[in-house]
């Protein structure tokens, strides 16, 4: 089969039977998939696997960071590959499931032959596969999973984004010291382990910081009804709500929330960014705040070039997973260039020596938990669009 620069397949995968593996088999399998993808990148094409949300409920961030990563790619290809070889990239739907992430990146590890994998944006999703990458030595780099346990699964797992505990310092230090607030309210998605880690370290920074988290209100991923909790928390009278959920609830929750005779702002982080927010929400966003990955209006000119560049493909301005992808892929190849050779286990190794690396989202420096250490903005909502407010530094 002749292999595109760019491949895009988009498939759905199909749930295989759990394999059980003994310890002394998942040691040979390990060895033999990173002697494989090494033999592989050998050739004339550096094969990189990608696993996203292409479908499903939040289908805008697969899309996003897909289109983010595949920007790079051309750009990449363009300017002669990495060591003389074209890049292509086999990208796979997983619905938004996470059985389904893990059994697309073994595919692409085992069958495939990939040489490190880049995916996937939700933490539920990325834990599911990270487990699988470390087994078989691949390195993974996710563009977007901001949950501690991610990178904690082991030496081979990666992220170029900030992770929850800064993210829910950044909200909760904007809450009390721009915003002036003492009482605030969480309505998290339980079933969730970005939403959960979210408020969990929102709630520690605000408590110190001498806010008061008035109520705490749970909700699970799909549901349409928020009355209930609503109720209870317009009882307690915040003057915020912080709502660390995806875009798909967070519309329908601040509508409902403006219904209920809630008119304080609400809060969230980098799961709000898809413009299907403010087309679920409407008005009711209006005046809400939330962190995220970088602004469209930064004036840096590496910006500003990846801008104008997404425009003229897609015909609108890239959102923060776009931007992600766009720096993962671009982080995964500067390491691919450092290294001696595209060994599974140099690539590796370059990758943790990344520091500084000038990303369009900002700076980007791994340290030794494999995170990366960088800034974040918050963004404020204004009649539907998503508006610098300030930047919040490490």
């Amino acid at each position: 089969m002749k292999i595109s620069p760019v491949l895009n397949t988009f498939t759905r995968v199909v749930i295989a039977t759990t394999l059980s593996l003994s310890l002394a088999a998942c040691t040979k399998k390990s060895n033999n998939a990173s002697q494989d993808a090494t033999q592989n990148a050998a050739g004339d094409t550096i094969l990189v696997g990608e696993v996203g949300s292409m479908t499903g409920s939040e289908g805008t961030f697969g899309t996003s960071t897909h289109n983010g990563i595949d920007l790079a790619f051309k750009q990449i290809n363009a300017k002669g590959g990495v060591k003389g070889k074209k890049l292509a990239l086999i990208s796979m739907d997983d619905q938004g499931k996470p059985e389904e992430a893990a059994t697309a990146v073994t595919k692409l590890i085992t069958q495939n032959k990939v040489a490190a994998i880049l995916g996937e944006v939700a933490s539920s999703r990325s834990l599911a596969m990270a487990p699988i990458a470390q087994q078989y030595k691949i390195p993974m780099v996710t563009p977007s999973s901001t949950n501690p346990k991610v990178t904690e699964q082991g030496d081979y797992i990666f992220r170029v984004c900030f992770i929850d505990p800064f993210q829910g310092t950044v909200m909760a230090k904007f809450a009390a010291q721009n915003l002036k607030l003492k009482r605030v309210a969480i309505l998290r998605d339980v079933k969730n382990d970005y939403s959960v880690g979210l408020a969990d370290f929102f709630t520690a920074t605000f408590t110190q910081l001498g806010g008061t988290v008035v109520e705490d209100q749970a909700y699970s991923s799909g549901d349409t009804d928020f009355k209930t909790q609503l109720t209870n928390i317009k009882g307690k009278n915040p003057e915020a709500l912080m709502v660390p959920g995806y875009y798909t609830e967070v519309g329908l929750i601040a509508r409902q929330a403006r219904e209920a005779g809630i008119k304080v702002p609400l809060l969230g982080g980098d799961g709000w960014d898809s413009p299907k927010l403010t087309e679920i929400g409407g008005v009711a966003m209006n005046g809400s705040f939330f962190s995220n990955h970088y602004s469209q209006e930064d004036k840096a000119p590496n910006v500003q070039t990846f801008v104008e560049d997404y425009k003229k493909i897609h015909g609108v301005a890239p959102d923060g997973l776009a931007a992600m992808g766009y720096d993962a892929a671009m982080v995964l190849v500067d390491a691919m260039n450092r290294s001696p050779d595209l060994a599974s286990g140099n690539i590796r190794a370059a990758l943790a020596a990344t520091k500084d690396y000038p990303g369009v989202t900002g700076r980007i420096t791994i340290n030794e938990k494999r995170d990366a250490v960088k800034s974040a903005v918050v963004l404020n909502i204004d009649n539907g669009q998503f508006k610098y407010q300030t930047t919040i530094n490490p």
